[in-house]
């Protein structure tokens, strides 16, 4: 059996008397005791001491000094009769504890720690194995110690009795008693308020009679530091933690001063520095006010809104003491972040042809936070340009302030428009730092637009002018896990949309739509996820309807298989999608992650349905189908998507593959 040397078990038991990070003062004392027993004790040895004379045995460890005149080979024995031709011999080894049943979470540390773990697949000599059980040992010593176990005894023994060429390295562990606190003492919290102290103690959480847990002191220690700010304690300070270990009685004292220095309230925002907003814009981004109670968590939740906006590379949000009031201003200092962006944009479709898009954005050109983007488009089917502005936290947090002026030419499979837009709304939206649980807009349209399509009952190409305005409003509630990527929980949203439109006569309708979508893991690596999008408008005949506002269904975020709105009633004609009134969509896929790409890829089988109807109300019974499957590549922006689709009741001009490419899942 291969045991640990003499002095590597001395070392060990030397090593066992201090807390993992603390100082013991017991330690110290200890030490001081034993000088003053050399000072003054006349049967000690004179020094200096003689360097070659012989050891001393230890006392009260039953164990002597190795002798150093021995060989290695005695002092630190190999695997049991083996031979020494043979300890350059690599062999295989397995790894098992003992002795540690009933401490939870310690076998899963060490071994996520453990040398002789990360290397169990390569072989080893006996030298080698020898080290790594050594470091192990020491290593779960430290770890027992941690959690209270300041007696723990641990001894590696290697078996090669198996006669295959691997050898069993044990770990044969005595952790010894439990030691537990007979005192917490957090002296100077009591100048707190009387019921911020309790809460404040609470929020330590270390208690007498609890084990001698490193870990746990550590958290009550940050947790407390965390409840101190939240208590509106901005300047509180805690001193230096002393533990005190009493071998003896097996347990421990700490004392963990705490300097609360009053209770304080929020002050004036002050902005250091190159002014890139003003103290009344960051007011109005701050979740707080004048005169509130100071909450440290207010603090990180402003600078992160202020990096969120885009316009900030480095935010510095600091509490200083006002020594007039005794309230706590907030310093900020901002650093500029680069404000325009050139983009561009080159694709091609099928059902689309060549298109090319352009862009140029300033994100502050009407500050605060007004964002002006000009974009053009050229393609085969598309050409548009337009102006943008985009003013985030507008009259308060998280509200949009949005605006578009564009021209459009659009040529469909269904009709061809020329559009003029003026559009401006009002939103709250989630966004990837704050995916928000209900969101919501309303705006107002006006748009001028000259559109031709197929008159059905003469089947004759026409032109007709609409002047069109309209009111959309949302609602959204999204209780799902993820922005981009959900894995669990619901959404709902509803829009509506009134509008009057003039042609040849004034005549309004109201355009209504529903949406829903759900998702269930079934384990670690499978999500089940559904669909469900219905839609009506009602007050007007389609026909009186302009065209680009009717609803179409088909593409890769409405039924897949299917081309571009190529779903639903066509002209007798040219056979072109012509629209309709109501919409009914549905959809089911399962996300499935697969180990290949360290787990960054997953394979999705869909199946979709859908169809768009003249009348007010979709008639699900006539229901197209398609079906497929898809790729994800997962990034830490959000999956790319990849999915492949064809009809699976398909009418004549329908293609019979249909390939879609995009950021995130299909819904």
């Amino acid at each position: 059996m291969l045991q640990v040397a003499a002095g590597r078990q001395v070392a060990a038991l030397l090593a066992a008397t201090a807390l993992i990070h603390w100082s013991s003062p017991l330690a110290a004392q200890d030490a001081s005791a034993s000088q003053e027993a050399v000072a003054q004790d006349p049967g000690l040895p004179e020094l200096p001491l003689d360097p070659s004379a012989p050891l001393d045995p230890m006392p009260d460890l039953g164990l002597d000094w190795p002798d150093l005149e021995t060989s290695g080979d005695a002092a630190i024995p190999d695997l049991p009769e083996t031979p020494l031709a043979d300890a350059a011999t690599e062999r295989s080894y397995t790894v098992a504890i003992r002795g540690l049943s009933g401490i939870a979470g310690l076998l899963e540390e060490f071994n996520a720690l453990s040398v002789l773990e990360a290397n169990r697949g390569d072989p080893a000599n006996a030298a080698q194995i020898d080290r790594r059980a050594e470091e192990d040992s020491e290593l779960l010593t430290q770890l027992l110690r941690a959690r209270g176990y300041y007696d723990a005894f641990v001894e590696p023994v290697a078996d090669a009795a198996n006669g295959a060429g691997q050898v069993n390295v044990i770990l044969e562990a005595e952790p010894g008693p439990l030691y537990r606190f007979a005192d917490v003492s957090l002296p100077g919290l009591d100048a707190a308020e009387d019921a911020d102290e309790e809460r404040l103690r609470r929020a330590f959480g270390v208690k007498q009679n609890d084990p001698v847990n490193a870990a746990t002191v550590n958290q009550g220690l940050a947790a407390l530091q965390v409840a101190l700010g939240e208590q509106g304690y901005a300047f509180a300070q805690l001193g230096d933690l002393d533990i005190i270990v009493d071998h003896d009685t097996q347990t421990a004292t700490l004392t963990l001063p705490v300097t609360p220095n009053g209770e304080r309230r929020f002050g004036r925002i002050v902005v250091e520095g190159d002014p890139l907003f003003s103290a009344v814009h960051i007011g109005g981004i701050a979740r707080f006010r004048e005169g509130d109670p100071f909450e440290r968590s207010r603090l990180d939740d402003l600078r992160r809104a202020l990096v969120a906006s885009g316009l900030v590379s480095a935010a510095t949000v600091r509490p200083v003491v006002n020594e007039a009031t005794g309230a706590v201003d907030i310093a900020v200092a901002l650093e500029r972040a680069p404000m325009r962006t050139i983009a561009g944009e080159i694709g091609y479709g099928t059902g689309e042809g060549f298109r090319i898009e352009a862009s140029w954005q300033h994100r502050n050109l009407l500050p605060p936070e007004g964002a002006v983007t000009f974009r053009g488009v050229l393609g085969t089917r598309e050409q548009a340009i337009s102006a943008a502005l985009r003013r985030n936290n507008f009259l308060g947090r998280d509200q949009v302030l949005n605006g578009l002026v564009a021209a459009t030419h659009v040529e469909r499979e269904a009709y061809e428009a020329h559009t003029f837009t003026l559009a401006a709304n009002i939103e709250r939206q989630s966004n990837i730092i704050w995916q928000k649980k209900w969101t919501w807009f309303y705006g107002a349209e006006l748009l001028a637009s000259d559109e031709q399509d197929v008159d059905i009952d003469s089947g004759q190409r026409r032109s007709r002018t609409f002047l069109i305005g309209a009111l959309p409003t949302g609602l959204a509630y999204d209780g799902s896990n993820d922005l981009l990527d959900p894995t669990r929980g619901f959404r709902l949203s509803g829009r509506l949309s009134p509008e009057a439109s003039l042609q040849g006569s004034v005549f309004g309708y109201a355009r209504v739509q529903l949406d829903g979508s759900y998702y269930q893991p079934v384990n670690d690596r499978v999500v089940i996820a559904g669909r469900a999008r219905l839609g009506t408008i009602v007050g007007a005949s389609r026909d009186r309807i302009a065209p680009s506002r009717r609803f179409y269904a088909g593409g890769g975020a409405s039924v897949r298989g299917y081309g571009y709105q190529a779903l639903g009633p066509r002209d007798p004609i040219f056979d072109d999608p012509i629209g309709g009134r109501s919409l009914a969509e549905f959809s089911l896929e399962a996300r499935v992650r697969t180990p290949l790409f360290d787990d960054s890829l997953s394979l999705v089988p869909f199946i979709d349905a859908g169809n768009i109807y003249t009348s007010e109300i979709p008639d699900v019974s006539d229901l197209r189908f398609g079906a497929g499957i898809g790729v994800r590549y997962h990034t830490n922006f959000g999956p790319i998507r990849v999915d492949v689709g064809t009809p699976l009741n398909p009418i004549e001009g329908d293609s019979r593959i249909a390939v879609y490419v995009s950021l995130g899942q299909a819904f």
